[in-house]
């Protein structure tokens, strides 16, 4: 690395590097708001148009662990340009697509672009910038990232009302190839050269390593909190947000949209607030992820035990609620940081961003089936208790969630009481 680039300020580097993961979630989400038009353009009913998601979410999932090792070797720089033309790529098929194995094949893409990216960003937080100043860094990485999603509701809404399906996803495509040259400018792994990237690990090595992570308590205490926290404000904004609002409660598509960018914009407020309370109280942590679990669970039994449809204000305080979702899930990173050591932080923040998708994924498939069986034959669109039924499933996901949490938080716990212990007696003796 040149002096110039070791003089790189952080801040640069982490500003461009952000900006790529907001790119990723725009892309990500892209699909959310152009579900229904996407079902009419390929012509597939809801477990069909669930697929789509699928393929993108599976592969995201899929990728983390292989994604954590290449990071480890490679580098974020390389990853992020990796994955960011991925997603280029995968949008313009989009954009061209008529065909529903393109459009599938579009979307794996995506997911699989996507994938490299978040935690590319949080490598270079944990080389960049010093250990005290990183849980605020990350809360704020997936905080500012949602400016993605707005990217992805009313714009996209509204470009793709007015242009139609190819230009609008040409746009997205093009946005991407902006975003990928200031990466390719600006971004470097670390400020020093030698860290830059890992000798390149034999297989025996890399089983040590993801077995070594796997190993933490806390490793797993964050899968499963990212797992219990992450899939109802994902599904929602990912897929079956927009059809139950427009479908179920009758919105119009803008209202919609509109609903769907204030729990954006409730997300970038309610970051800076769980991270402040994980920085403030790290052994309290589960305290909020529980918290945030009882409160999604909570508001939407009052969604859908309400007659008829829900007034604008339980729609309101819905999508607030299910927007902390996200900086809850960002906890299981936290957790993932504090116990592992720095050269095997990709491979655990992999494993702990699976917990989270694979959640996404059975709810994403589980929605598109139960509203394909409770829709009445002959029927094009679903009626609201069709929706009422495939959103209660979420309650088995919750279920599971939480008593994972509170299994490893209790192993998380004697883990660190052990280690403490041990530092003790020799410095008794």
């Amino acid at each position: 690395m040149s002096a110039a680039a070791a003089r790189r300020p952080a801040v640069l580097v982490y500003a461009v590097a952000l900006t790529a993961y907001v790119a990723a979630v725009f892309h990500r989400s892209s699909l959310g708001v152009t579900g229904v038009d996407a079902a009419d353009r390929f012509h597939i009913n809801a477990s069909a148009l669930a697929t789509f998601s699928v393929a993108q979410l599976a592969v995201y999932a899929a990728m983390q662990v292989p994604v954590g090792v290449l990071l480890d070797r490679f580098g974020s720089r390389r990853l992020l340009l990796t994955g960011g033309a991925l997603m280029v790529a995968g949008q313009l098929c989009f954009a061209v697509a008529t065909d529903v194995r393109l459009a599938v094949a579009a979307r794996v893409l995506v997911g699989l672009g996507d994938a490299m990216t978040f935690i590319s960003v949080l490598r270079i937080v944990a080389f960049w910038f010093p250990g005290r100043r990183n849980p605020l860094l990350v809360q704020l990485t997936g905080t500012v990232g949602q400016l993605g999603a707005v990217l992805g509701a009313v714009p996209l809404v509204a470009l793709l009302h007015h242009a139609g399906w190819t230009p609008a996803f040409l746009t997205a495509a093009a946005l991407g190839a902006t975003v990928l040259l200031l990466v390719l400018v600006a971004v470097r792994d670390t400020p020093h050269a030698e860290h830059a990237a890992g000798v390149a690990p034999d297989l025996a090595t890399v089983r040590r390593q993801l077995a070594a992570a796997w190993a933490q308590p806390g490793t797993r205490l964050g899968l499963w909190t990212h797992f219990v926290t992450q899939f109802s404000g994902s599904v929602f904004a990912l897929l079956w947000g927009y059809p139950f609002l427009v479908q179920g409660q009758g919105l119009s598509p803008t209202a919609a949209a509109s609903l769907l960018t204030l729990m954006t914009v409730a997300t970038l407020v309610c970051g800076p607030v769980v991270a402040h309370l994980c920085a403030r109280h790290p052994f309290r942590r589960s305290v909020v992820v529980f918290a945030i679990t009882a409160a999604t669970a909570g508001v939407w039994a009052v969604v859908l035990a309400w007659p008829g449809r829900a007034p604008q204000w339980l729609l309101v305080t819905l999508v607030v609620v299910l927007a902390v979702n996200g900086p809850g899930s960002v906890i299981g990173f936290d957790y993932a940081r504090t116990s592992n050591p720095v050269h095997r932080i990709g491979s655990a923040t992999g494993i702990v961003n699976v917990g989270g998708f694979v959640a996404s994924i059975a709810l994403v498939l589980a929605v598109g089936v139960v509203l394909d069986l409770a829709t009445p034959a002959g029927r094009s669109t679903p009626p609201l208790d069709a929706f009422r039924w495939a959103f209660a499933v979420q309650y088995l996901l919750w279920g599971l969630g939480a008593v994972q949490v509170l299994r490893y938080r209790n192993a998380a716990r004697r883990r660190y009481a052990a280690d403490r212990a041990a530092v003790a007696v020799p410095a008794a003796a």
